[in-house]
């Protein structure tokens, strides 16, 4: 991929996500969950319990900015956190049976707009979305375990 297409791409990830977000809650009539709580609960799927350091990790997030969404979303009802029953010194973080079902109406109304909006599209473009989805997955996956480079705050 060029830099130009690169820059094409991280241009219309970010407004596509934002749409989609601010559409499936009208559609839905879904509360005003930012995208950072719907992240968390996309980390918790129905089943899924983690520690916070592994939760962190998992959506790469500093554990401190983890720390301070939990407070948020638990005091929110959205996430619960309960003591290892194996290991009483370690914090176990699940979603709750109310935000799995706020995220499943969520992830529902997605879908159904993409849908909708992707039969606007040719036949062309439907088949180059649908043959996109494995490389944008691997694409996730790359960016998340592309290590940072360290930013120097005292430039010489």
């Amino acid at each position: 991929m060029t830099e130009s297409e690169g820059r094409r791409l991280a241009a219309v990830i970010s407004p596509l996500r934002r749409i989609l977000l601010r559409r499936s809650r009208a559609t839905e009539h879904l509360p005003d969950l930012p995208d950072s709580h719907i992240e968390v609960l996309r980390a918790l799927p129905r089943g899924t319990v983690l520690t916070a350091s592994d939760l962190a990790r998992r959506i790469d997030l500093r554990p401190s900015t983890l720390s301070n969404l939990l407070v948020a979303m638990e005091s929110a009802g959205l996430v619960a956190r309960r003591q290892d029953e194996t290991d009483r010194r370690r914090v176990l973080i699940l979603a709750t049976p109310w935000a799995l079902t706020l995220f499943e109406r969520y992830d529902t109304a997605s879908a159904a707009l993409i849908e909708t909006a992707t039969h606007t599209l040719t036949e062309q473009h439907q088949r180059a979305l649908s043959a996109a989805i494995p490389a944008l997955e691997k694409l996730e996956v790359a960016l998340r375990d592309q290590k940072p480079p360290s930013i120097d705050r005292n430039p010489e």
